[in-house]
């Protein structure tokens, strides 16, 4: 697979520049897939990880259906990962399935983008247009409860709950 970065400049007003990154693949047809945007980073004891990376890794598990990563605080790396997944349909998470996304994760990327946390999630906060708002899972992931500025672009805001209820239950 080849890695394409591509960049967009728009110098408009002169003075100001902003560049987004998206990486992308191409497939043995020679299609390009989109990925994600390179600049949603992670900054794990001094290492940068593009969460597009992490979410990559943990949906080559089949029993995965969708992924989000986000960063967390952490007393010694600064940050950590926290993954919230939605399984397939007839798959369970445990415990067995836990350490399998670690050492998935472990194994295509390193050591270091091995999640602290993975919440199993019965969705993720999507837009109508599908777009996972990420605002509201890094806020969950930090322990915050209210607070998640304009949700009424979400497809289901009784998610929030869900997701804070997952989250509260995970933070010993």
């Amino acid at each position: 697979m080849n890695v394409l970065n591509l960049h967009i400049l728009n110098d408009f007003p002169k003075k100001l520049i902003k560049i987004i990154i998206q990486a992308a693949y191409r497939d043995s047809d020679g299609y390009y897939w989109i990925t994600g945007r390179t600049d949603d980073l992670l900054n794990v004891s001094g290492h940068l990880l593009s969460t597009a990376e992490v979410e990559s890794a943990l949906l080559k598990d089949k029993r995965v259906a969708e992924a989000a990563s986000v960063p967390m605080p952490h007393t010694i790396k600064g940050q950590c990962i926290c993954a919230f997944i939605v399984m397939k349909n007839g798959y369970n998470f445990d415990n067995d399935c836990e350490k399998d996304l670690r050492n998935l994760v472990r194994h295509e990327i390193g050591p270091v983008a091995t999640p602290d946390l993975i919440l199993n999630v019965r969705a993720l906060p999507k837009t109508r247009s599908g777009k996972i708002i990420r605002r509201i899972l890094a806020k969950i992931a930090r322990g915050e409860k209210t607070d998640f500025g304009d949700i009424s672009t979400l497809t289901d805001e009784t998610i929030i709950d869900h997701l804070i209820e997952i989250r509260m239950a995970h933070s010993g």
